[in-house]
């Protein structure tokens, strides 16, 4: 039970890393409406506003400081 409960944390664990990773690869562009365009990457950060953004793209986009993953993926 405690080895199944293990692989599952790691298992999240590295999904995680790997999503935060891949988000930080696909770093906001402008968009030729003058918006972003980001990944449609579920991996949730909160910033200093105390605003949470569906992925850091999109908090970059909107010009959010100080963002940290919640870890509700």
């Amino acid at each position: 039970m405690m080895r199944k409960a293990f692989k599952i944390a790691i298992g999240a664990a590295v999904a995680t890393v790997f999503v935060i990773g891949i988000s930080t690869f696909f770093s906001p562009e402008p968009a030729a409406a003058g918006g972003c365009l980001c990944p449609d990457i579920y991996a949730p950060v909160k910033c200093s506003n105390g605003k949470t953004y569906p992925n850091a793209c999109v908090a970059g986009c909107q010009k959010a400081k100080n963002c940290v993953p919640t870890g509700d993926i």
